[in-house]
């Protein structure tokens, strides 16, 4: 049996140079200037909304969370010095978005209807990845991790950080996130073996 290949990680070469550039935007933006911030926002934006999705924002609050992060990054550039990358400082800024989220939805009851949420979902899990045969989603997947895990291989794995500066987002040691991801990575191939077994089965029934 030919085990499935997990998305490989998004960093390329020369990333080191694209990162500078964004921390360098953002050390701009801080002055005011219209065209770096632009710049951080659009480089940025895309790898926000993944991440605080994966997080387990559903895709009704991961736009108005993605907002809510770049206007708390924003009214905070004053305070960014370089010291980590912008995407690092940004994605730790995203994590507490959706925790402080989290929090709140927890103390007020839930409006939106079963139905409504469900669909939503369905429409926006992403089909025909590489090595996710018959309409598996990757999405599904992750969901069934422990959050700890889904977080440090979205971090690392999709997004592309590297294991520190990961650890730095999360708050733990880089041996934890190393640790997460090959739990996770064993957890998914499991799970994508499984699902290659049993997919033709349901198919042909």
């Amino acid at each position: 049996m030919i085990t499935p290949a997990l998305p490989p990680p998004r960093r390329q070469p020369g990333t080191s140079a694209k990162e500078a550039s964004i921390t360098a935007w953002a050390l701009a933006a801080r002055t005011g200037d219209p065209v770096a911030v632009d710049r951080f926002v659009r480089a940025l934006h895309r790898d926000v909304r993944h991440y605080v999705t994966f997080l387990g924002a559903d895709p009704q609050s991961a736009e108005d969370l993605t907002q809510d992060t770049f206007l708390r990054a924003l009214g905070s550039l004053h305070r960014f010095e370089g010291r980590s990358s912008a995407r690092t400082w940004l994605l730790a800024i995203a994590r507490r978005a959706v925790v402080d989220s989290i929090r709140y939805d927890s103390s007020r009851p839930r409006l939106a209807a079963t139905d409504d949420w469900e669909s939503a979902v369905e429409r926006t899990q992403p089909r025909h990845l590489p090595g996710f045969d018959d309409g598996i989603a990757l999405a599904e997947l992750l969901a069934a991790l422990p959050d700890d895990r889904r977080e440090a291989f979205v971090l690392t794995q999709m997004l592309g950080l590297p294991y520190a500066e990961a650890a730095d987002v999360s708050d733990c040691p880089i041996g934890t996130v190393r640790s997460r991801v090959a739990r996770a990575r064993t957890s998914l191939i499991a799970w994508l073996n499984e699902a290659e077994r049993t997919v033709p089965v349901a198919a042909a029934a």
